[in-house]
């Protein structure tokens, strides 16, 4: 007697397929993420694979670490901060806000001074002591590394005093790039990752500032004591630091 089997082989990889979906739903979570503007277009990228490869969903928020700083000690609710420094996530550790040990450097940034006119910056930033341009973008020292890195540029460059009435603040990075995208300031300093996609300037033109011209942008990833237990924040911090989110990560100017 022939037995016809109740599941054929196509129709058993199907319902397996959907069993392992329906798993991973029933474990996904989701992560609050406190992203520094200058990481934005990768995070956004590294984030859809994220979700892709493990199912669990990252929600970001974009702004300069500064205010994600005062915004974590006032109770905001956030997993994983992905800082624009390491002193932001180190503080939060000694105030008991971070879990210690977790703490890793996902990136080291770059500072470009550029304009989004071609031709207008020159390899050597020769045009901070030459040009005749009114406004000068850069984002608040304060609250946003990459201002302090382009103010400890200047400083070294000896062109602080006399550009400092052209200066343009931004409350963040991502700010500081819309003022000289826009034409507000002729030429500002931005991150290398807000103009460079696939190891490519996009547009305009820039100066790579050199690194011994400030201190080291250093951007560590800090799982937040709210996060702690929390799945998806688990998992994001170590996607962090494999192959794919590198890969991305570098494409953007990053190095590590």
């Amino acid at each position: 007697m022939h037995c016809t089997p109740a599941t054929t082989p196509r129709s058993l990889v199907g319902w397996i397929v959907l069993a392992l979906a329906s798993l991973q739903a029933a474990y996904a979570d989701t992560v609050s993420v406190a992203v520094a503007a200058n990481f934005t277009a990768p995070m956004q990228k590294i984030a859809k694979a994220f979700e892709t490869d493990t199912g669990h969903k990252a929600e970001l928020s974009f702004g300069a670490t500064g205010k994600f700083y005062a915004q974590i000690t006032h109770g905001a609710p956030f997993q994983i901060l992905l800082s624009a420094d390491d002193t932001t996530p180190a503080r939060l550790e000694k105030e008991g806000k971070a879990v210690a040990s977790a703490r890793f450097t996902y990136a080291i940034g770059t500072l470009v001074l550029w304009s989004a006119q071609p031709g207008y910056v020159d390899a050597q930033g020769a045009v901070l002591k030459t040009g005749d341009f009114k406004h000068l973008a850069l984002a608040n020292p304060k609250l946003a590394p990459y201002g302090l890195a382009a103010m400890q540029t200047m400083d070294k460059l000896g062109v602080t005093a006399r550009l400092q009435p052209r200066f343009v603040q931004g409350e963040n990075i991502a700010q500081t790039h819309q003022f000289v995208a826009t034409g507000n300031a002729q030429l500002g300093f931005v991150a290398l990752s807000q103009v460079m996609a696939d190891g490519k300037i996009t547009s305009g033109s820039a100066w790579q500032v050199p690194a011994d011209l400030h201190e080291p942008i250093r951007q560590d990833a800090a799982l937040l004591e709210s996060g702690r237990g929390n799945a998806a924040a688990t998992a994001l911090m170590q996607y962090l630091k494999g192959d794919k989110a590198k890969a991305i990560i570098r494409s953007h100017g990053y190095s590590f």
